[in-house]
């Protein structure tokens, strides 16, 4: 069976109900997921992470949740999920219940597809951890009391071999919500592109932070963190969603020092 040209983003993707949407036959299912991780496999080798990995994780965890409990239960669900697409789906997989036959279809594809799906998840993380660990994150200067707002720079990392580095510089925002299930805290962040400049190998990022708080006056200490990454790879893709991530985490563990 030949698949698709998965030269498409939009024809590759899995519906979050693509289980239950549509005919509800094995092999059709089947076409559909390797088509779908074809194109997965694409992003993976071009190292493109997001949003496919994000994508798969959803799509894993929704199996795991019509294997284990043949039932979406509204509090288990992936909570990335629309409220009306939540319904929808729920409302579909209830009368597909009743029907022995088309279950039996769902349990194969369900079967069929866990293990697909969890190799690529698998391969996710990987690229993942691979980028995360060449991804150095260092304060610019005294870091103030008060850091749940401050400045970013991102880049790669500085080869000896050119003069200049691509420098993005970010305002940052830490905002605490607790989750009102479990009564967690939760950190989101904001961030705001400020500038996007070309660094000289002279120039020092202390002079860099120097100029940013003569230009934002709102901000007269502002604790400032530079990140760079020694991995060429989609900024947009793999290296920004991941440093996003890797500042929140920073900054929650110095928070607890």
């Amino acid at each position: 069976m030949s698949l698709p040209n998965s030269s498409n983003n939009k024809t590759n993707q899995l519906s979050p109900d693509w289980i239950t949407q549509g005919l509800i036959d094995f092999e059709y299912k089947k076409y559909m997921l390797l088509a779908y991780l074809q194109y997965t496999k694409k992003q993976f080798d071009e190292v493109k992470l997001y949003p496919t990995f994000s994508e798969l994780l959803f799509h894993y965890n929704n199996l795991l949740q019509i294997k284990e409990n043949k039932q979406l239960l509204s509090e288990k669900f992936p909570k990335k999920l629309s409220k009306a697409d939540f319904e929808k789906l729920k409302l579909t997989y209830t009368s597909i219940l009743k029907d022995d036959e088309m279950m039996q279809e769902i349990e194969s594809v369900v079967e069929f597809a866990l293990p697909k799906i969890n190799a690529s998840v698998n391969e996710g993380k990987q690229i993942y951890d691979w980028i995360n660990q060449h991804l150095e994150i260092v304060p610019v200067g005294i870091t103030p009391i008060y850091f749940r707002e401050g400045y970013l720079f991102l880049g790669l990392n500085e080869n000896q071999n050119k003069l200049n580095t691509i420098i993005q510089i970010y305002k940052y925002k830490i905002t605490l919500f607790e989750k009102t299930e479990t009564k967690e805290v939760l950190r989101g962040l904001n961030l705001q592109h400020i500038d996007t400049l070309l660094k000289s190998k002279f120039e020092t990022y202390e002079n860099l932070k120097i100029n940013l708080i003569r230009n934002n006056k709102n901000l007269p200490n502002p604790a400032t963190f530079l990140m760079q990454s020694s991995v060429v790879c989609s900024f947009e893709n793999s290296i920004f969603p991941i440093a996003k991530r890797r500042l929140v985490e920073y900054l929650a563990v110095l928070e607890k020092r």
